[in-house]
């Protein structure tokens, strides 16, 4: 898929370290023990990825109501927000 295959409500825009804008698409939002995580894969590869990962991010709010993303390090839970998305997948799947 392409920049243009995506609506413009799935693509997020984010500052890097060094101040570069870089855009992801919105796989997935999860919930996980009270807390929301995006699944972002990000427009162009970045450095060392392959074309089919994706990066887990924890959202949170700002006082305006605006979304925070901020990449998720800790091995367990990035493992666990895959696992839920995966387990929401099949259910999706089973469903139809």
């Amino acid at each position: 898929m392409s920049y243009n295959d995506y609506e413009d409500d799935d693509i997020v825009t984010l500052m890097s370290a060094d101040g570069e804008e870089i855009d992801f698409v919105e796989i997935a939002g999860i919930a996980y023990k009270g807390k929301m995580y995006a699944i972002l894969q990000p427009v162009e590869l970045l450095d060392g990825m392959d074309d089919d990962e994706a990066l887990v991010f924890k959202v949170t709010q700002n006082r305006d109501g605006e979304d925070n993303f901020e990449i998720e390090t800790d091995d367990d839970i990035i493992d666990a927000v895959f696992e839920e998305y995966n387990r929401l997948l099949d259910e999706a799947e089973e469903e139809q």
